[in-house]
This record gives C-alpha cells, structure tokens and sequence, in this order.
C-alpha cells in the first residue's frame, strides 16, 4: 500500500510536469523522460524512507546505483511507449492531440508501474537476509 501512496505522489508529479512541459513546447518523449526523471526524485525517497523502509539499508550507494539502472530502463520503456502511442494516434487520426497523449502517457505509467515495483521489490530493496540462528546446544558433550 506504501508504495501505491509513492507512486500516486510520483505519478501526480509526472503527469504535471508532462503537461507543463508540453505547454512549454517540448515533445513528448522528452517531456516524458524530463518528467519522469523529475518524478523519480519523490519516488527514491518516498520508497526508501517509507515503503520500503524494513528492508537492508546496507550498501546505500550500490542500491543508489541499482535504482538508477531500474528507472533508466523504466524510463526509456515510458518513452518507448509515449513514443509509440503517439505515432500510432497519428496514424489512426492523422494528430495525437493532448487528450491522446495524456492518455498514452497514463498507459505508459501503468505498465512501468507493475515493471518498477517488481524491480524495486527484488533488485533495489531486496528484503534483509535473515542472520542464521545459531545451532541449538543438544546437551551432549561431544559432537
């Protein structure tokens, strides 16, 4: 539940610098990736600090790194999907238009969703490994 409370937050914050951006006149992939890198900023501290709060907190630059690789990979599969949704509206009804985009944008973020939490889940905020319990004494005096 923590992390759809991040990512709601994350998602709100994606969706309103996709627009903003878009306003602005940049394209859609890149208002995408920009918007998404933006958005990546609430959602590593969000996630650590919350959601994912019970997990090691050993190895804070290696999990930096693997966060990194996960929301590149993840944001260049948003692109890829803006990318495509926007040339598919384009060919079905000669423009994308805003409403189409956002749309298309929303889908992208759905998708990467599902994609994210599996990665932060196993890879990113893999859960602590347990400390094996020591050998229970039998009583005996040898082995």
């Amino acid at each position: 539940m923590r992390f759809l409370i991040v990512g709601a937050i994350s998602t709100g914050i994606e969706i309103a610098a996709f627009n903003l951006l878009m306003i602005a006149g940049v394209g859609p992939v890149a208002a995408k990736v920009i918007a998404s890198l933006i958005a990546l900023i609430n959602a590593y501290f969000g996630n650590r600090e919350w959601a994912f709060r019970s997990r090691s907190r050993t190895g804070t630059g290696r999990q930096i790194v693997r966060f990194l690789l996960v929301n590149a990979l993840c944001t260049g599969a948003g692109a890829a999907g803006v990318w495509g949704g926007e040339r598919a509206l384009e060919a079905i009804y000669g423009e994308a238009g805003a409403l189409g985009l956002n749309i298309v944008n929303l889908v992208s973020i759905a998708f990467v969703t599902v994609l994210r939490f599996a990665l932060y889940h196993f890879f990113v905020f893999p859960p602590a490994r347990p400390i094996p319990a020591a050998e229970q004494r039998s009583g005996r005096l040898g082995p």
